[in-house]
């Protein structure tokens, strides 16, 4: 069985891609095959039914074809659509719609289920009769649930016995890794994982500990773990997955327990583990070369990232450990931040005879601007991540070799440094930039540099985290990601301008009207007239999240609320940040009292408070 991670995600978005970029479709099908022919509406084949149905959300397809008689009925029932219902951000009465008619009837024979925010899962499985009813229900994908909820549901989920994967992004800040992974190894069935959890700011992440006794097997194949993990429990979680077949870890951190690798005294055999992508942060090399000597005898696919110790650049210890422990290795991809100094001899060691018959190419970005001797080495041709991180340097390839490189497989690009003129680096698949660095002489030319790296016009996600980013840039941006459905910035713009005078300006009136901004997240707390300003910019806005200040919430709830005015008419998430959580009862009493709203839920998560409605 093929494990692709998140597949229908992939193909959702596959298809809403198609909607984007082929628009006329619907003109061209009921023109030629409707209007030229002179059919009725009826008259069309089953076939052509299909076809609309897949530029079509399942809602759509429900609430515009469903009741119209008994052959669309027949049609929906009987088609493919009902196996897999990955359901997007959507108001509360809309998915309340949805779980009536659509999940509840096809609960028998549904085999995939997203859930994208915390209120979702307490309606769907609010009891352990409805879980069980579930019975062909092999994905199951949290995308905001809840510690305490997950744990809820875990027993009765086990009892599926068809569910082979799991994804499941945590609400709340995690507090035991132990409780987590147990939780989760109590599904015999499992084959794919994937975690994303957090660990609290003021929280020691030294601290959080993996323990899990010895001979406590999963049958997990494909695991990923978006989070800090305890680097010297690594060894405990391997010992634990005898079958697996791929590994990879965001973050494997340096922890204070006292459970050394050599205390362990029982290892496994991992002769199916192939693919291991791990990043090591503060890692010792020796350490990590101890888990290479005990697990990796199999492991064809290798990628690291590193920030610490020199040795990791040292060539000549890499090609001994692959040669003695890893005979199978056919991909080696590493990448190094941090302090270069004067190493540039050991690092061109990686130019070898070794290196090159393997055809294991890496290449040296230095930023020569800074004064801490910070660089990158990374491998090259092919480039094979998903993220690359652009700094304004002076490439130079610790080898000669005829081939340019390749950057298709990019889908995020970090910009660290300022944008050289005429860049030749080209990425034509990135649809996600984070601009990591603030940058004096921000102007029209950093829009043309990234207009000739990256299409602008393909960016679905922009995130700005410099605070001192001017608001005139960040709307001269949105003239040019007209695709755009996600934004992330910093209050501090809105703080520093005349919001009256920005809004008569024309970009800002051109922003507005072309772009497609869902989901925003803003970082500091805004004011009631800064929320009109944003409103006024983002007239497609569905989900806010935000920090306000504590005497202006409830005013500012009237207002995202109000029916006096059409600016928030598609708003229906909302997440105040850093909120005290007294606040619940103060919006429930105004929410009763003012006839607000009747149909609505809220939640109090990690300081934060989130309404739906």
């Amino acid at each position: 069985m093929q494990w692709q991670e998140n597949d229908v995600i992939q193909n959702s978005n596959w298809i809403k891609k198609r909607k984007l970029h082929n628009v006329d479709f619907f003109s061209d099908v009921f023109s030629k095959r409707i209007y030229s022919n002179r059919y009725h509406f009826e008259d069309l084949a089953n076939e052509i039914f299909y076809e609309i149905f897949e530029y079509l959300d399942l809602y759509d397809i429900y609430k515009g074809f469903f009741n119209l008689n008994q052959r669309f009925q027949n049609l929906i029932i009987n088609s493919n659509f009902l196996n897999q219902i990955n359901i997007s951000t959507m108001s509360k009465s809309k998915f309340e719609y949805y779980h009536k008619n659509i999940l509840l009837p096809n609960k028998h024979r549904i085999r995939l289920i997203r859930l994208s925010n915390p209120f979702m899962n307490e309606l769907i499985f609010s009891s352990a009769y409805t879980i069980l009813r579930f019975i062909h229900l092999e994905t199951l994908i949290f995308d905001h649930i809840e510690m305490k909820d997950f744990i809820k549901l875990i027993n009765h989920l086990a009892h599926l016995h068809e569910l082979y994967s799991l994804i499941i992004s945590l609400a709340d800040h995690i507090q035991s890794l132990s409780v987590l992974f147990s939780s989760i190894f109590q599904l015999k069935k499992l084959k794919y994982c994937k975690i994303e959890y957090t660990i609290k700011d003021d929280q020691n992440q030294k601290s959080i500990s993996f323990d899990l006794t010895r001979h406590v097997f999963s049958p997990i194949q494909y695991l990923i773990i978006n989070g800090d993990f305890p680097f010297n429990s690594l060894n405990n979680l391997l010992s634990c997955l005898p079958e697996l077949h791929h590994i990879s870890i965001q973050s494997l951190v340096n922890s204070n327990d006292n459970i050394k690798i050599d205390d362990l005294s029982y290892y496994i055999h991992l002769r199916y583990l192939k693919y291991v992508s791990f990043k090591l942060n503060s890692i010792d090399f020796n350490k990590f070369e101890n888990i290479i000597k005990q697990f990796f005898d199999y492991v064809e696919i290798l990628h690291l990232t590193m920030n610490s110790d020199e040795k990791y650049l040292n060539a000549k210890l890499w090609q001994q450990l692959i040669i003695s422990y890893m005979p199978y290795l056919r991909i080696f991809d590493m990448k190094y931040q941090g302090s270069i100094g004067n190493k540039y001899d050991i690092i061109k060691q990686f130019s070898s005879s070794f290196w090159i018959e393997k055809k294991w190419f890496f290449t040296h970005e230095h930023d020569w601007k800074s004064t801490m001797d910070r660089g990158v080495i990374y491998s090259s041709i092919p480039y094979r991540r998903k993220d690359y991180m652009y700094y304004w340097a002076s490439d130079e390839q610790l080898y000669s070799h005829n081939q340019e490189e390749n950057f298709n497989s990019v889908n995020h690009l970090f910009i660290c440094s300022k944008i050289k003129d005429h860049c030749l680096k080209c990425f034509p698949n990135v649809n996600q930039l984070i601009f990591t660095l603030f940058f004096d002489d921000w102007n029209d030319s950093i829009v043309r540099n990234l207009n000739c790296m990256i299409s602008l016009e393909q960016l679905t996600k922009i995130v700005l985290e410099p605070y001192r980013i001017p608001l005139e840039d960040i709307i001269r941006l949105l003239c040019f990601t007209s695709n755009l459905h996600t934004l992330q910035f910093h209050t501090f713009g809105l703080h520093h301008n005349n919001l009256d005078v920005v809004r008569r300006n024309y970009a800002f009136e051109y922003a507005s009207k072309i772009n497609k901004i869902k989901s925003l997240i803003l970082h500091g707390r805004c004011s009631l007239n800064e929320l009109e300003f944003i409103v006024n910019l983002f007239p497609q806005l569905k989900c806010l999240e935000t920090g306000m200040n504590r005497t202006e919430i409830q005013q500012i709830i009237r207002f995202l609320l109000s029916k006096t005015h059409n600016k928030t008419q598609h708003l229906f998430y909302l997440c105040i940040a850093y909120t005290p959580k007294v606040c619940i009862k103060e919006i429930n009493v105004m929410m009763k009292s003012e006839n607000l709203l009747k149909n609505y839920s809220i939640k109090y998560i990690n300081s934060n408070l989130y309404l739906w409605w």
